[in-house]
């Protein structure tokens, strides 16, 4: 039986306003700052438990999460003090939702919010482990929602030092790993990796992993199945056997067994929300120094803690080239190199010989290593070749012209050939003609053509193709208080259907399925209706993130 609030305090500055929960140790108030003016919510130790040992516990809490409350999933501390009537006091954020255990009894969560509130919590876990503190009471009840939908850990009543692996003080039973149990419990960061995967199946399941509908569940039952059975499986078609896979890991029975660190299980579930197509939630850590059980652990460049390095602009332009630089090559010694002559230079260099009777050679250009040779086209000696490699092929150029010159004189100064000798010359450069153009039609015949009904190369696969879209035209219609809901498929594929829930004040309602593109709530409604629509195709997938349309 829930018993009534403790009278709240007289807090100066702070004006009450109403009760928001009770507990075993301290109540919680909401009250509006004066300055600046705000709510806030006032947790307020029990005047029953006021002792040494509680009063200290209660400051080491606000210490802790003070430490924290910057990471986006911790709940903020604004101050804390004692009041008039002697009671310490932490003044908090006022996350007005209600939190994961209220909305779990209602209806469980969807696959993708339960990745995202998974691994934004994760973060928030490593980041106390990563300074020093287990949180030790990992459950749906201590994550709050704030006004911008973010899950914020709170409750660290009970945290202790990660080297306090020792000792072990306060538990929830449905949410706790068998170590805690024995009969000298035992508590370290692998303890909170295990309330984290309970949390998660909580959050899809709608209660705790040995929590069984219909039976028994003590204490005393809870103990016995957490120690004894197996993690049972999330008893949902939509939850992919991967995400079965990552909770029964998480909740193994031994710590060696589970994920080594809180970050080592968010990035598993990051990895389900790739498999999934969902978007992927960033983990938020500030480390400059990550543990070196993180760096061993399946690190696939999901998440990346580094330290955060500072860049002159003044320096960097100077050692890092821009991206229109241009790359100098590295400069060669004016060494003349010499290609190998073609059989046309060669057969030139002969005929010269055979006409004048001396030698005639001629130097090839020079090229670079990664140039691009151009067959068949005039030779261009390269610009930086040396001038004595240009001179002597000008040279060869004007004494093969002078050969000729001088060859043509002498015919004429002999008076040429006979009658017979033109004859025979004749009949030669016709045979040569032919052999020419025969020999050109056999290579083009043996040369293979381009076979046209090659396939083409294998186009890259667009990483967009395999997602799901949303759905389009979410529209609502009111018709003496019977509301209807219709909405177009963008990609309509064979098999799809439609998951629906009406969403209204206190979170999502039931998952229900249809495989039309309407429906029509139930009874008559008043004011604000609203619902969230996603598309899931015949092979499970799903569209990353939900539409909403609201009535009225």
């Amino acid at each position: 039986m829930t018993r009534a609030p403790s009278p709240p305090p007289e807090l100066q500055g702070f004006e009450y306003l109403r009760p928001l929960g009770t507990g075993g140790f301290a109540d919680v108030f909401l009250y509006e700052q004066q300055l600046p003016k705000r709510e806030v919510a006032v947790k307020v130790l029990l005047a029953d438990r006021l002792s040494a040992g509680a009063a200290e516990e209660f400051t080491n809490e606000a210490n802790v999460m003070a430490m924290l409350s910057t990471h986006p999933a911790i709940v903020t501390i604004y101050q804390a003090g004692v009041a008039a009537d002697g009671r310490p006091y932490i003044v908090m954020e006022y996350c007005p939702k209600p939190n994961l255990q209220v909305r779990t009894r209602k209806e469980p969560f969807s696959v993708a919010e339960a990745l995202r509130v998974g691994v934004q919590v994760s973060g928030a876990v490593e980041t106390a482990h990563r300074a020093g503190v287990l949180h030790r009471d990992i459950k749906p009840a201590n994550i709050l929602v704030t006004v911008y939908n973010r899950p914020a850990l709170t409750d660290f009543g009970i945290a202790s030092t990660t080297a306090a692996d020792s000792e072990a003080a306060g538990m929830s039973i449905p949410w706790s790993p068998p170590e805690s149990f024995a009969e000298n419990p035992t508590t370290g960061v692998r303890t909170d990796v295990y309330a984290l995967g309970a949390t998660v199946f909580t959050l899809l399941s709608g209660r705790s992993p040995f929590e069984r509908k219909g039976e028994r569940n003590s204490s005393a039952d809870l103990i016995e199945r957490i120690e004894r059975m197996a993690v049972p499986k999330v008893d949902r078609a939509d939850v992919p056997d991967s995400l079965q896979a990552v909770l029964a890991r998480a909740m193994a029975k031994r710590p060696e067994d589970r994920y080594p660190s809180a970050v080592a299980f968010a990035r598993a579930l990051q990895k389900v929300q790739i498999e999934l197509a969902h978007s992927v939630t960033p983990i938020d850590i500030v480390d400059e120094h990550p543990s070196h059980e993180e760096l061993e652990d399946d690190d696939d460049g999901l998440t990346r803690v580094r330290e955060v390095r500072s860049i002159n602009p003044d320096t960097q332009s100077a050692t890092r080239p821009s991206a229109t630089t241009v790359r100098k090559q590295p400069s060669t010694p004016d060494v003349p190199r010499f290609d190998r002559p073609s059989a046309d230079a060669l057969e030139e260099t002969q005929m010269r010989t055979q006409r004048r009777g001396a030698a005639a050679t001629a130097t090839a250009d020079a090229d670079d290593d990664d140039a691009t040779v151009l067959r068949g086209g005039p030779k261009v000696v390269a610009p930086h070749a040396p001038a004595a490699a240009q001179a002597t092929q000008a040279d060869a150029v004007q004494q093969g012209a002078s050969a000729s010159d001088d060859l043509f004189e002498t015919g004429r100064r002999r008076g040429g050939m006979p009658w017979w000798g033109w004859l025979i010359a004749a009949v030669g450069v016709v045979a040569v003609v032919l052999g020419i153009v025969f020999a050109s039609t056999l290579a083009g015949g043996l040369t293979p053509t381009p076979d046209k009904t090659t396939a083409a190369p294998p186009q890259p696969k667009d990483p967009i193709a395999g997602l799901v879209p949303n759905v389009a035209e979410l529209k609502g219609t009111s018709d003496a208080g019977v509301v209807t809901f219709t909405w177009t498929n963008p990609d309509p594929e064979k098999g799809d259907s439609y998951i629906w829930y009406e969403y209204t004040l206190d979170g999502p309602g039931t998952l229900q399925t249809t495989e039309k593109a309407s429906v029509t709530l139930d009874g008559a409604r008043t004011g604000a209706t609203c619902v969230e629509v996603l598309i899931k195709r015949a092979d499970g997938r799903s569209s990353p993130d939900p539409v909403r349309g609201c009535v009225g």
